[in-house]
């Protein structure tokens, strides 16, 4: 529920989101650093059970959706900043809260963790070329720069999050566990704020671009969901649909955190909307899983 207030909250309450705007790039870094810190990296690696389907996963992922999407939008003749904002969300790494979400609908939590995991790790490397080289759209930032600035966000709350590990004993990091998580939720809300900052004013000059880049981040979700569970229904159709609800919900935070202000905004704002699926998508997806999922 306070995933939903943050963004509607932020869109509604303009000098809200204005007062975090600032402080997103900073908000994106913490939450990575508390999300980490609640993952133990040596049982990821004894999660790898299952790596033919982790690596087929990743490779999905970050490799062969962007390139499916960006097909999909030169067919639907989305060749402006609306189709390469679309094709760049493709290229993001599989949101942090991922493996939450997944739990919530009764679907894999432990390959959702696994895949989110590696797939933040990889996407420093990945997403740079596909973002700046299928759609040719300037972001206002090169190459390298795209990939340092990626690799500082991810980097950093890794670095952070191993060194508090090695400092804190295990007893103590289980104890503060609920309250770590509970920083993760509020983190979470204040970069909802933040995002929403001047999303109602452009809502109210040009509805029809609000209202339409909306259903274009929804129709993105659902599709790039669709499209992987049908791909990995052969793997199981637990599994299909938790790769499915890796592939819709990708963490376009980091893209917010690093691309700077002179990026097209029609393309800052398109990542924004994207929360909105994001946000919900635990609850208006749940019935539909429990339907689908077997047992």
């Amino acid at each position: 529920m306070l995933l939903a207030v943050g963004i509607f909250a932020g869109l509604f309450i303009p000098p809200l989101a204005a007062m975090f705007r600032d402080v997103v790039t900073i908000t994106v870094a913490g939450l990575m650093t508390l999300v980490l810190l609640r993952v133990d990296l040596a049982q990821v690696v004894g999660y790898l059970r299952r790596p033919v389907l982790v690596g087929a996963l990743t490779v999905w992922l970050l490799l062969i959706m962007p390139v499916l999407t960006y097909g999909v939008a030169m067919a639907a003749g989305l060749d402006g900043p609306l189709g390469a904002a679309l094709v760049i969300s493709a290229t993001g790494c599989a949101a942090t809260s991922s493996p939450a979400f997944a739990r919530m609908v009764g679907l894999d939590g432990e390959i959702s963790l696994v895949v989110a995991v590696v797939t933040t790790l990889l996407v420093p490397f990945t997403a740079p070329p596909l973002a700046l080289g299928l759609m040719g759209i300037d972001l206002a930032i090169s190459l390298g720069g795209l990939m340092a600035r990626l690799a500082l966000v991810v980097g950093l709350p890794l670095l952070i999050s191993i060194v508090i590990r090695r400092l804190t004993a295990e007893s103590t990091l289980r104890r503060l566990g609920p309250a770590v998580d509970g920083g993760v939720v509020w983190l979470v809300v204040l970069y909802g704020f933040g995002v929403m900052d001047g999303m109602l004013a452009r809502l109210l000059a040009e509805p029809a671009w609000v209202l339409g880049g909306l259903a274009l981040a929804f129709a993105g979700n659902v599709g790039m969901n669709v499209a992987t569970a049908l791909a990995f229904l052969p793997a199981g159709r637990r599994l299909a649909l938790a790769g499915g609800l890796l592939a819709g919900n990708r963490n376009m935070a980091l893209y917010l955190a690093v691309l700077p202000a002179a990026t097209d905004e029609r393309i800052l704002l398109y990542f924004a909307l994207c929360q909105f699926p994001l946000f919900l998508s635990p609850f208006l997806l749940r019935p539909i899983y429990a339907r689908l999922r077997p047992g």
